[in-house]
């Protein structure tokens, strides 16, 4: 990335460089620009953030008056409305920033955790603003010498006003979003219409000013170059990819292809934006996906941890008793995967450090898959060792859509090497083509297998940890719930990082964060969820009815009326739900005998079975097995599938994110909250006079609404009713500080704290989403993988022993 305060050679003027001369002054500048934007972070984090402002003004104020003594040129009229820019935003945006964070500790997990979206908008503006002071204190400083880069620096000045006038307008809908919603409520819990709206016109700002010089400006300044690579490979993929809709042909070359958009940065972010704005989630599986080629995953396997085992083992379709943890007696059948493509196989990945016994029996031996040269990573040892007490079964994240364990196998090596235990990573089904239920139902399936054969995989079961991250982070709390609807065994723990717990397309603060984020940017986030619940994910135009044909267009419509009859039926099933939620049950110790839907969406879809014809128990599933209140049985919680996993049937009946009573600390706090409400929509957010950059690229192929089926709480944990979180395990969050789905760790941390849930959560500072997979990248990387390690090593430490494995 370009140096934002890069000067001209230190020698004299017209004196000939040599090589050598020229390589000692890139060194200079290298270790110029780091001490540079060290001393930057140092300042922004001491400096409070009115005095930022107000050497920012004084500042600006000063190089106007230079400039527009300069005589009428264009590039010193440039620079005079440049600084008169900066000086306008920052003096509009510094009571806005005010406002938030005197008002962002009430939104806080505890006072030891000082972290949710509100404060990560005020630091994400608080980098900008010290950017652009310290690049105004190098303007004054050097604008009158020869070597000064007029060119860059206007350049650079105009990107970062862009991004400071879109920040302004971020932090106008977050002080909006904190009139709405209650104190201590991140997600906005108002009517539907309202957040549609907001959604709506905040797909409208511009975002390519976020993408091109300015792009990772919040992050650690290690990640910047990476984020660069990939933004580059990013838009000559999608370049290859819009020759080629239909994706084929489209290979890793393709990112090597983009000079142009490296030595561009405004071509850069303008085709970032168009990128993520118009394509649909088959161009981000495919390029999510090109890591796994075999030249690149090869690579990614020479650098990571050597293994003993690594094997790709098929799972087959059979059903299987488990026992019940209330009585070992009983057992409940575990039916294999069978959504939407009925049973199926499920792959897994063992990956083990050591060879340990049972890992080379024949029985496990006839469940490999083979994937060439990758499945003799099995070496024989002339002794195995013994049977690990600890086992960890892993889901890969993606956004429900893309990557497999291979993925994530670098970091998975290590993990078993640090801690000297068996993993089992899940490869489940992915959407579109497998939406939701059919990962669950896979993840779920291969979690009961791994309990029932651990021994199979080196591990004698004593303790079982869960560990994802992003969307397996959803999978560690959804399988979970379900253990725990089924009876069966519950893990010991689970550690998930910077996991998705609320799917329903809601607005909250680190939601605005998406505006900005490569990684996560909005429209693909909900392009994603839209295809986990099953929903259309692009749009038709009429030139695509013309190109689809008359069977094209059966075939279209057709589906188009199969999703509204899903749609339909789902929102009526919850409106049946508020209903039965005021019928009386009836005390009875017997087991209901509502009969077992094969997965959780046909339960959905279904109404309530009759009360007779009842089965011995050993042979209930999923729906049978409600556990009872203490009002009926003998202490335990009730934990019913048929009538409380479906949560409300409207935002605003779903009061599950905090306890029911305020803290007077947060109900003190309302009448401020009031004041800012002036009972306008969200388009009046902004005051008379400001006006954001809009986009340039047309209207977002981005779905607005949101699916009956995400406020399913197998789908959006943060959701469930407090009788399902209350039989979760120990759960440990790993959360990162500038992530827009940040919002969801902490929310979710608060409802399992407000119900004496053991949790903790640990939020990183400066680090992208899915830095697990960036562990090897620097150091920053580094500590908060070994964070997430250390978090699984206490759920596999049993309780009153020293931590280790």
């Amino acid at each position: 990335m370009e140096s934002a305060w890069e000067t001209g050679p230190a020698g004299a003027p017209g004196a000939p460089a040599s090589k050598e001369d020229k390589e000692g002054s890139k060194c200079r500048n290298r270790r110029r620009w780091r001490k540079v934007k060290a001393k930057a972070s140092r300042l922004m984090h001491s400096m409070d953030l009115r005095t930022m402002t107000q050497s920012l003004v004084t500042l600006a104020e000063d190089n106007m008056a230079f400039f527009s003594s300069q005589g009428p040129g264009e590039t010193a009229r440039r620079l005079t409305a440049v600084f008169a820019g900066v000086r306008e935003q920052a003096l509009g945006l510094e009571p806005t920033l005010g406002s938030l964070l005197s008002m962002a500790h009430l939104f806080d997990l505890d006072a030891e955790t000082p972290a949710n979206g509100y404060r990560s908008l005020v630091h994400t503006a608080r980098c900008c603003l010290a950017h652009l002071l310290h690049k105004s204190r190098y303007v004054a400083s050097n604008r009158r010498s020869i070597f000064f880069r007029t060119s860059h620096n206007l350049a650079e000045l105009e990107a970062y006003l862009a991004a400071l006038t879109q920040l302004r307008a971020l932090a106008y809908y977050a002080q909006r979003l904190l009139a709405t919603s209650r104190p201590g409520r991140l997600f906005f819990e108002g009517d539907e219409d309202l957040t549609t709206d907001f959604l709506r016109e905040y797909v409208t700002l511009h975002k390519g000013c976020f993408y091109g010089r300015c792009l990772g400006f919040q992050f650690t300044p290690a990640i910047r170059p990476f984020l660069q690579t990939i933004s580059i490979g990013l838009v000559s993929f999608g370049e290859h990819y819009k020759r080629n809709e239909t994706g084929l042909g489209v290979t890793a070359s393709s990112l090597f292809t983009g000079g142009r958009f490296a030595i561009d940065p405004e071509l850069r972010g303008a085709e970032f934006e168009r990128i993520i704005q118009n394509l649909d989630v088959h161009f981000w599986k495919a390029f999510w996906n090109i890591t796994e080629i075999e030249v690149l995953s090869s690579l990614a396997n020479m650098a990571s941890t050597t293994v003993r085992v690594s094997r790709l083992l098929s799972l087959p379709p059979e059903a299987f008793e488990m026992p019940l943890t209330a009585d070992p007696k009983l057992t409940v059948t575990i039916a294999p995967p069978s959504a939407h493509t009925g049973p199926g196989p499920v792959l897994v990945r063992l990956i083990s450090y050591d060879l340990r016994e049972g890992q080379d029996s024949e029985e496990l031996s006839s469940l490999v898959k083979s994937e060439g040269p990758r499945s003799l990573e099995l070496r024989s040892r002339p002794q195995q060792a013994p049977r690990s007490p600890s086992l960890i079964v892993h889901f890969h994240g993606g956004g429900f859509v893309a990557q497999t364990s291979k993925s994530h196998e670098p970091y998975l090596k290590t993990w078993a090497q640090e801690l000297g235990v068996p993993i089992l990573s899940i490869d489940y089904s992915l959407a579109p083509e497998a939406p939701f239920p059919r990962a669950l139902e896979e993840c779920f399936y291969a979690y009961c297998w791994a309990i029932k054969h651990c021994a199979l995989l080196g591990s004698t079961g004593e303790r079982i940890c869960l560990a994802g991250d992003s969307a397996g982070g959803n999978l560690c709390f959804t399988v979970s719930l379900r253990a725990a609807a089924y009876g069966v065994r519950v893990p010991d723990g689970i550690m998930a990082a910077y996991p998705a717990t609320m799917l329903q397309s809601t607005a909250s603060p680190s939601r605005l964060l998406s505006l900005m984020d490569p990684l996560l940017p909005l429209s693909v986030l909900s392009k994603c969820v839209s295809a986990y619940a099953g929903g259309e994910t692009e749009d038709h135009s009429d030139s695509d009815q013309k190109a689809l044909g008359v069977m094209g267009l059966v075939r279209r419509d057709t589906a188009l009326l199969l999703r509204d009859l899903r749609l339909g039926a789902s929102s009526w099933l919850n409106s049946f739900l508020e209903l039965s939620k005021h019928r009386s049950h009836p005390n009875s110790a017997a087991p209901m005998a509502e009969p077992i839907r094969r997965s959780v969406s046909e339960a959905a879809l279904a109404q309530p079975g009759d009360s007779q014809g009842m089965d011995p128990l050993k042979d209930l599933k999923l729906n049978d097995l409600s556990l009872r209140s203490s009002s009926e049985t003998s202490g335990t919680p009730e934990l019913s599938l048929s009538a409380e996993t479906l949560g409300p049937s409207t935002p605003s009946d779903v009061n599950f994110l905090l306890q029911p009573e305020d803290t007077p600390e947060e109900t003190e706090a309302e009448d401020e909250l009031s004041a800012l409400d002036s009972g306008q929509g969200i388009g009046a957010a902004f005051p008379r006079g400001f006006h954001p950059r809009r986009s340039s690229q047309g209207p977002t192929r981005m779905p607005l609404y949101s699916s009956p089926i995400a406020k399913n709480p197998f789908m959006s944990p943060l959701l469930a009713p407090d009788s399902m979180l209350q039989s979760l395990p120990p759960v440990h969050i790993v959360a990162c500080a500038l992530d827009p789905i940040l919002d969801d760790s902490v929310m979710f941390a608060r409802r399992l704290r407000n119900l004496s849930q053991p949790v903790t959560l640990r939020v990183v500072e400066d680090l992208p989403h899915g830095f697990l997979s960036l562990g090897s990248l620097c150091r920053e990387t580094r500590q908060a993988a070994a964070l997430c390690v250390e978090r699984i090593r206490q759920v596999l430490t049993p309780p009153g022993t020293a931590a280790g494995v």
